[in-house]
């Protein structure tokens, strides 16, 4: 009744150990990678994406700027940023909130902007047009119309969301 007992060579119980340490070692190393990876995708989703910008009463049939501030989160880092939209009421006293970002190159258009077009949003980078609709003009730079502001209303103030692209190429 004698059993053999196996016995660890001096090379396996090395091999062992040094495969064992290697893979503390590598799980170590590896966890905040995959943390830094996965982290964001763990973070619950902003609350409130609608931010305050105006009273509905001080909304006109004439485009104006409203600007407003809101906190941006990109990962780690936390900033404030400025972000702006061009509102007005058109004739079906509907309110439309138009992105100021050219869909050329990504300047800044102001309606009125230009003396020699009075009732259309201005990209002075290479003379982009678009109709008070946020539509492009035909044969001016920008391909594609301004992107509009989601919205909504409550209690006399208007919120907007995030800019969505309007249509497609005209």
């Amino acid at each position: 009744m004698s059993e053999k007992k196996q016995q660890v060579s001096r090379r396996q119980f090395l091999n062992y150990t040094l495969t064992g340490v290697g893979g503390f070692m590598a799980a170590g190393m590896l966890a905040p990678m995959v943390r830094f990876a996965i982290d964001p995708v763990l973070q619950p989703a902003a609350q409130g994406n609608y931010q305050a910008v105006a009273q509905l009463d001080e909304i006109t049939n004439e485009p104006q700027r409203f600007d407003w501030t809101m906190d941006q989160v990109d990962g780690w880092y936390e900033s404030t940023v400025t972000k702006s939209a061009w509102v007005y009421r058109n004739d079906n006293d509907e309110i439309i909130a138009l992105s100021p970002v050219c869909k050329h190159l990504g300047c800044f258009v102001s309606w009125a902007g230009s003396e020699d077009y009075p009732d259309q949003f201005f990209c002075p980078c290479h003379d982009g047009r678009y109709f008070k609709d946020g539509e492009n003009v035909p044969g001016t730079p920008p391909a594609a119309p301004l992107d509009e502001y989601e919205f909504k209303t409550e209690e006399g103030t208007l919120y907007l969301g995030k800019a969505k692209p309007k249509g497609g190429v005209i």
